[in-house]
């Protein structure tokens, strides 16, 4: 790993590396706190050091809870418009043992259920619902009716399981109730996510997943239409292709920033 291309949050090229052989030798929370900073800013970026410190920190994530997530927490901003899609290409064996990590965590039922199923749902390449899936306790998806363009919002959770007009004076209005998917008839990414849930006892998400897989009416024109399919259309991120050029531009703006 060339490290003197693999910047920061902060700009530095030699810390990180300096941190991980830290932890790699002893378990450190200082040392934890500060990489944490570096490779994830603000919940939602990251930069080329946090992608090129992945390899090792999924060894970590082994036997070590703060490199789980730390790892985790990199996955579900990889969509981001971070700028280093030539390493993320090149994590891709990172990320594969990064999934059964977080699927064995799963396995465990661990009260970090949810936050360790969004990172793995990242890790299987499903950003768009590594980003909006809730609890279902209180969930909300904004989607275009495919047949009449009405934007129609989505409820799944305490206030009800509805599609409706959004009329911020008066609310939802012409409420429709949503039509569930029978886990049966599931499959590709929603039959994953059910089953897994399943699995793991985790029965308000899993019934969530059927209505969100389901189909709604819509309230405007009458037509029905599946939930997730729409939804996925219209934010499922498209992931460049590897560019070599990135790395002699990233090594240009070193040595002009230098």
């Amino acid at each position: 790993m060339n490290w003197a291309q693999m910047y920061d949050c902060q700009g530095d090229v030699d810390r990180v590396p300096e941190l991980l052989t830290r932890l790699e030798r002893k378990d450190d929370a200082e040392a934890w706190e500060e990489l944490d900073l570096r490779l994830v800013l603000e919940h939602s970026m990251v930069f080329p050091a946090s992608f090129a410190a992945l390899p090792r920190l999924v060894r970590l994530a082994q036997r070590n809870a703060r490199a789980r997530s730390l790892a985790a927490a990199i996955a579900r901003c990889a969509a981001g418009s971070h700028g280093c899609d030539a390493l993320l290409v090149g994590c891709a064996d990172a990320f594969a043992e990064l999934r059964d990590v977080l699927d064995r965590h799963l396995r465990s039922r661990p009260g970090d259920y949810l936050v360790t199923f969004l990172g793995l749902l990242a890790v299987e390449g499903q950003y768009h619902w590594s980003a909006a899936l809730g609890d279902f306790a209180d969930d909300f998806y904004e989607v275009a009716c495919p047949h009449c363009a009405e934007a129609v919002t989505i409820a799944i959770g305490g206030y009800g399981r509805y599609s409706a007009i959004r009329d911020w004076n008066l609310g939802d209005v012409d409420r429709r109730d949503l039509r569930p998917a029978s886990p049966a008839d599931l499959s590709g990414t929603g039959r994953g996510m059910h089953e897994k849930c399943v699995r793991d006892g985790q029965a308000a998400l899993a019934e969530g997943i059927t209505y969100l897989f389901g189909r709604a009416e819509c309230p405007r024109c009458a037509s029905v239409f599946h939930v997730a399919d729409e939804y996925a259309s219209a934010n499922c991120p498209v992931i460049p292709a590897y560019d070599p050029a990135w790395e002699r531009d990233a090594a240009e703006d070193l040595r002009r920033d230098a």
